[in-house]
């Protein structure tokens, strides 16, 4: 199997309204959590592997080392006004929202910035399967989906984000725009159910 579905920052840290502290709107956060639970189910039938990336700090010290992180903390309009404490080591929110994990899924969770690929073994687990092409999905589409996509496509990977399994707390326009970036210069944007009909169009041509 050569496809996986990366699924960013699906932790209660953005998606339970209990204790997120980089939140997305609660209606946002409960679709993303819908849809993106049929999606998985789909490809966990189909033999697909699912590979979680979440975000996880050990002190605030590793989040404010970020310049632009550290000029959103001290303002307050900025969405980002609450980086200082997102995802620190023993928070609730770095944990995965459970209607999303199942038992085989694979977790990823040294991220420590929006590419998904720095700091962590992600590289090694694609490769480790044979993974060529990856499927995109979590939150948000405008800074950790946007980053990896494009450092995932400047690998060589092949790469799709998932429309109906991404949002950003940052809003409709610029995960609009987001979306834009990709399919115009780096991925192709389906929805699932058109990702998963490809599959299964693809698989039944190589059995005849």
């Amino acid at each position: 199997m050569d496809v996986a579905v990366i699924a960013i920052d699906l932790h209660r840290g953005h998606l339970d309204p209990k204790v997120a502290t980089l939140p997305l709107e609660p209606e946002a956060a409960r679709t993303v959590v819908t849809r993106s639970a049929a999606f998985f189910e789909g490809c966990r039938e189909r033999g697909i592997p699912i590979i979680h990336l979440v975000t996880r700090y050990r002190d605030q010290a590793e989040i404010l080392a970020n310049p632009a992180w550290l000029r959103r903390s001290q303002d307050p309009q900025s969405t980002r006004k609450n980086m200082a404490n997102h995802n620190i080591e023993g928070m609730p929110g770095i944990e995965i929202m459970p209607e999303l994990w199942r038992p085989g899924d694979v977790r990823v969770d040294t991220k420590k910035r929006y590419d998904c690929f720095i700091g962590t073994d992600l590289d090694f687990v694609l490769q480790g399967r044979s993974i060529r092409e990856v499927w995109m999905t979590g939150v948000n589409t405008n800074s950790c989906v946007l980053a990896t996509s494009i450092q995932a496509s400047v690998r060589d990977y092949d790469v799709a984000v998932v429309s109906d399994c991404v949002d950003s707390m940052d809003g409709e326009e610029f995960h609009h725009n987001a979306l834009q970036i990709l399919g115009r210069a780096f991925t192709e944007v389906h929805t699932g159910q058109e990702l998963l009909a490809a599959f299964d169009e693809r698989r039944e041509t190589v059995k005849s």
